[in-house]
């Protein structure tokens, strides 16, 4: 499968999982898209550990420290898996995971160049190394009870905002 093959079919199950996702290619688009979705966000984190979150546009007066009570989280996950529209997060470089599952609204960056068919070819592109703590999102968080009431937002974020660059 061809990388932009891989891409497509990753928006395409992501979508059907309930995710928004947009496609950019430079950083000013990806501030543009990021200015909309955080139109209506109140405090915004971002771990800040990598060159894409650090040049994310975020409003200086609406970022905080403090992912526990953030409306939003804006951060580059590891990477995303075509196969099922997931997206992977992990503790690498120090990175809390629960950030991103703790805000209402999860913004979460990937670079094309890490989309991948499936979970196979993830994991054997980490090698020997892996991080210590891996966690698989798929669309907003969802939970339906006994008599099949489904509820957004519950034990995770309830929308999920996805952008490839």
């Amino acid at each position: 499968m061809t990388r932009d093959r891989a891409i497509d079919l990753f928006v395409e199950n992501a979508g059907k999982a309930g995710a928004h996702v947009v496609r950019v290619n430079s950083a000013d688009e990806l501030n543009a898209v990021l200015a909309d979705l955080l139109e209506d966000a109140t405090a915004v984190y971002s771990p800040g550990v990598t060159p894409t979150e650090q040049a994310a546009a975020i409003p200086p007066d609406r970022r905080t420290d403090d992912y526990l009570n953030a409306s939003a989280c804006v951060e580059e996950v590891s990477a995303a898996v075509a196969e099922t529209g997931s997206l992977v997060c992990s503790s690498q470089g120090g990175k809390p995971v629960q950030a991103g599952l703790l805000p209402a609204h999860h913004i979460a960056i990937v670079a094309a160049g890490h989309v991948y068919e499936d979970l196979d070819q993830f994991f054997a592109a980490l090698g020997d190394a892996p991080p210590t703590n891996i966690t698989l999102e798929t669309g907003p968080s969802r939970t339906a009870d006994i008599e099949l009431t489904l509820t957004i937002g519950v034990h995770g974020p309830d929308r999920l905002s996805i952008i490839v660059v």
